[in-house]
C-alpha cells in the first residue's frame, strides 16, 4: 500500500549493510566466471590487467566518494553530473545507468537459472529465472532494510570465498601445502608475461573493468542510513584494500597456480585452481557461490535502478506517479517498473538469444565507462565550488590524477573499438548515448511549449 506519494526514502540501511555493500561491489560474478578468459587472452600477466583497472576503479570512487561526502544524495552522480554541467547531464547519466542496470538484471536472472539447472535439469530455464526475477523483487519491495540484508550475506559469502582462496593459494605457492613445494614457475612461461604481445594487456583490461562495476553502489545506498556522509566516507577510504586484495590478489594467485593457456570456456579459474591444489569438490562449492554472486547482483541492480528511476520521477524527467514510496520507505512503482524491464530481457533471452538479447547486451556494455568518464568530469567541475569544510575527502593530487583517470578511461574506449568482440559495444553503446540525448532534447522542446511540468534542482 502507498502512504507517501510524494515519496521520501526511509534511512533504512545499517553502517554495517553499507561496508558489506561497498565490499561486495567490487566482487563481481565476471571475477569468479571471467577471469580466466582474461588470463587465457593476456596470459601470466593477467594480474597487471586487473592493477590497472583496479586503479582506475580507486580513482574514480575516490572522486565520487569526494562528491558525495559533501553532498550525499539518492542520485549521486547523475546529481553531480546535473549540478556541474546541467539537465542535460543529469537526465543522460540517470537513464544511462538505469538501462545498464536493468540490463544486467536481465541477463543475470538467465546466468543464475543456468547454474540452478545443475542441479534442477528438469526445470525450463525461463520458469527459474523468472523465479529468482520474483525473488529479488519481492525482497527490494519488503524494505530496504531487507535489501541490505540480503546484500549483507550474499557479498559476506564473496569476501569468505575470496578470503579462504586467497589463504590456501598463498600455501600452495609458498610451498606450505601438504605434498607441493614453492613453485613459482607458472609467472614465467617461455613466451614470458604477455605469450600473446603486450598489446593483450589492454585487451584485458576491457574485460576485467566490468567485473569491477557495482563499487558505486555503496554511494547511492548511502543515502538512506542515517548518516549518509559517515557511510560514503567509510566505504570510501576503503575501497583501496579491496580492490588490491580481492581482485589483484586473487588474480596474481590464479596465474601462479594454473598455466595461463589451461584455460577452460565456461569453467571458473577458481575451481580448477582448487582441483590443482587437490580440493575435488570445489566444483560444487563453486558453483554455489557463483550462484550467490550473481542473485548479489541481481538485488543489487534491482536497487540501484530502481532509485535511479526514483529520482527522475522526482525531477519529473520520469513519470511523476514512480515517486510514490510504501508506508516502509520504499519506491514500489520504480521497483515494479525496473523489474518489468528485467524480466522483458529475461523473456528476450529465451525468445531471441541470438538477436534482441544480444543487442540489448551489446547496447549496455560500454555505458559504464561513460558513466565513471562523467563522473571524473563532474569532480573537474565541482571540486573549486565545494567548500574547504565539505571536503571531507579529498581526491589524491587533484587535478593531475583526475585527469590522467580521465585519459585512461578514454584509452580503454579506444581498445574497444578495435578489439573485434567488444567494438560492436562501443556503437551500441554510443547509439544509447544518442538516444538518450535526443530524448532529453525532446523532453526539453516539449517542456518550453508548456505541454510537460520542469523539474527542478534540489542540490
Amino acid at each position: 500500500m502507498l502512504s507517501n506519494p510524494k515519496g521520501q526514502l526511509q534511512p533504512g540501511l545499517k553502517q554495517r549493510q553499507i561496508n558489506m555493500i561497498a565490499i561486495g561491489g567490487v566482487i563481481g560474478a565476471g571475477l569468479f566466471v571471467g577471469s580466466g578468459a582474461v588470463i587465457g587472452e593476456v596470459g601470466p600477466g593477467a594480474f597487471l590487467a586487473y592493477a590497472m583497472t583496479g586503479i582506475v576503479v580507486i580513482m574514480v570512487m575516490r572522486m565520487l566518494g569526494e562528491l558525495a561526502a559533501a553532498h550525499p544524495s539518492t542520485g549521486s552522480f547523475s546529481d553531480y553530473a546535473r549540478m556541474a554541467l546541467g539537465d542535460w547531464a543529469g537526465f543522460t547519466v540517470a537513464w544511462l545507468y538505469w538501462y545498464f542496470w536493468v540490463m544486467v538484471v536481465g541477463f543475470e536472472a538467465v546466468a543464475g537459472a543456468g547454474i540452478l539447472q545443475v542441479w534442477l535439469p528438469e526445470v525450463p530455464l525461463w520458469i527459474l529465472s523468472l523465479g529468482l526475477l520474483l525473488l529479488m523483487t519481492a525482497t527490494n519491495l519488503y524494505s530496504v532494510h531487507s535489501f541490505g540484508e540480503f546484500e549483507y550475506w550474499f557479498a559476506g559469502i564473496k569476501v569468505l570465498t575470496i578470503c579462504v582462496f586467497i589463504l590456501l593459494g598463498t600455501l600452495y605457492i609458498i610451498g606450505l601445502w601438504p605434498g607441493h613445494a614453492m613453485d613459482l614457475s607458472n609467472l614465467s612461461p617461455p613466451g614470458g608475461l604477455f605469450p600473446n604481445g603486450g598489446s593483450a594487456l589492454f585487451s584485458g583490461i576491457v574485460v576485467a573493468i566490468f567485473s569491477m562495476v557495482g563499487a558505486e553502489v555503496a554511494t547511492i545506498a548511502a543515502a538512506e542510513t542515517a548518516d549518509p556522509e559517515r557511510a560514503v566516507i567509510r566505504a570510501t577510504r576503503s575501497v583501496v584494500i579491496r580492490v588490491l586484495l580481492f581482485n589483484i590478489g586473487s588474480v596474481f594467485l590464479l596465474t601462479a597456480i594454473l598455466p595461463w593457456d589451461s584455460h577452460v570456456p565456461g569453467v571458473s579459474p577458481f575451481v580448477a585452481a582448487f582441483e590443482r591444489m587437490g580440493i575435488g569438490w570445489a566444483g560444487d562449492l563453486m558453483n554455489a557461490v557463483v550462484f550467490t554472486a550473481i542473485l548479489s547482483c541481481l538485488n543489487s541492480g534491482l536497487f540501484t535502478a530502481s532509485r535511479m528511476l526514483f529520482v527522475l520521477a522526482g525531477r519529473r524527467e520520469a513519470p511523476h506517479k514512480l515517486i510514490a514510496v510504501s508506508k516502509r520507505g520504499v519506491p514500489v512503482r520504480a521497483i515494479l517498473a525496473s523489474s518489468l524491464i528485467g524480466y522483458l530481457g529475461a523473456v528476450m533471452a529465451y525468445v531471441s538469444p541470438e538477436t534482441v538479447f544480444l543487442f540489448l547486451l551489446n547496447s549496455s556494455g560500454a555505458i559504464i565507462l561513460f558513466v565513471y568518464l562523467m563522473i571524473a568530469v563532474s569532480q573537474l567541475v565541482l571540486r573549486p565550488r565545494i567548500p574547504p569544510e565539505r571536503l571531507r575527502v579529498k581526491m589524491w593530487f587533484h587535478p593531475v590524477l583526475t585527469l590522467l583517470t580521465m585519459a585512461a578511461m578514454a584509452a580503454i574506449l579506444l581498445a574497444m573499438a578495435f578489439k573485434n568482440d567488444t567494438r560492436s559495444q562501443l556503437i551500441l553503446g554510443l547509439v544509447s548515448v544518442g538516444i538518450v540525448l535526443l530524448a532529453y532534447l525532446c523532453r526539453r522542446r516539449a517542456v518550453s511549449r508548456g505541454r510537460l511540468v520542469s523539474g527542478h534542482r534540489t542540490i
